[in-house]
Order: structure tokens, then C-alpha cells, then sequence
């Protein structure tokens, strides 16, 4: 079966990305899953984040169909935010994607390669790292 190529629509891995890519809508969805939230207090759960990118990172998140924006008729104007079904299905994909990353190994933890392949001698600045007659 032949792969669909990463540059056309069929290619679910590239369009999954592009919906998501940026420093902050992973974050985004994942702080908007549990109920609508407005404006403030999504900034406040991003500490860190500028208004005018949030405010961006919101946009081409409604755009892409994951979040709905909701204004209510009041005085003074009160906007939420909170994600579409559609979006809901993404803030599954992120909380494996967080569960995945709380398995990595800390950065400080020694990473454990496995040996070379049977026959393959590893050499580092002139050096044998590996006989495989030993």
C-alpha cells in the first residue's frame, strides 16, 4: 500500500499539525476542555503568553473549526471560549500526547542505548566503542 505523500490533504499526520502548530494552542485546547472559559482568565492560565498571541492563537483556532467563541448580548460585553466537538476529539489527542511526554525520561536521567547490531564497530574520535569479537 503505497503512503499518502506528506504534502497532500490525505496526509492526516500534516493536517493534525498544522491545526495545532505554535508555542501555545496545544495549551490552549488543553486549558479550554473542561468548560467555556473567557478571555482573562484563559490569559491568567497562560502565564506567560501576550495578549495580542492569544488573542491571535484563539482565532485560527475558531478558524480551524476547535473553538467556538460565544458573545453574549450583555453590558458590559462577555465573550467565551470553549471548544467544538470537533475540538474536543483534539483534547484527546493531547492528553496522550501529555500522558506520552509524563513517560520521557527527565532530561538528567542517563539515556540507555541499546549495543550495536551484531558486526558494526563503533568508533568515536579514533577510538573503538565496541569489539564485536569481545
Amino acid at each position: 500500500m503505497k503512503q499518502p505523500d506528506r504534502t497532500t490533504p490525505e496526509c492526516g499526520l500534516n493536517r493534525a499539525l498544522a491545526v495545532i502548530k505554535g508555542k501555545w494552542k496545544p495549551t490552549i485546547i488543553w486549558e479550554l476542555h473542561e468548560r467555556p472559559i473567557r478571555f482573562g482568565e484563559l490569559k491568567r492560565r497562560l502565564p506567560g503568553i501576550a495578549e495580542k498571541v492569544l488573542f491571535e492563537q484563539l482565532r485560527q483556532l475558531e478558524v480551524d473549526g476547535i473553538v467556538h467563541r460565544e458573545v453574549y448580548d450583555e453590558l458590559p460585553a462577555r465573550v467565551e471560549y470553549s471548544l467544538t466537538t470537533f475540538g474536543a476529539g483534539l483534547n484527546a489527542a493531547v492528553h496522550e500526547l501529555a500522558e506520552w511526554g509524563k513517560r520521557l525520561p527527565s532530561p538528567t536521567a542517563p539515556v540507555e542505548r541499546p549495543p550495536p547490531p551484531e558486526g558494526v564497530i563503533r568508533v568515536l574520535r579514533g577510538v573503538r566503542l565496541h569489539d564485536p569479537a569481545s
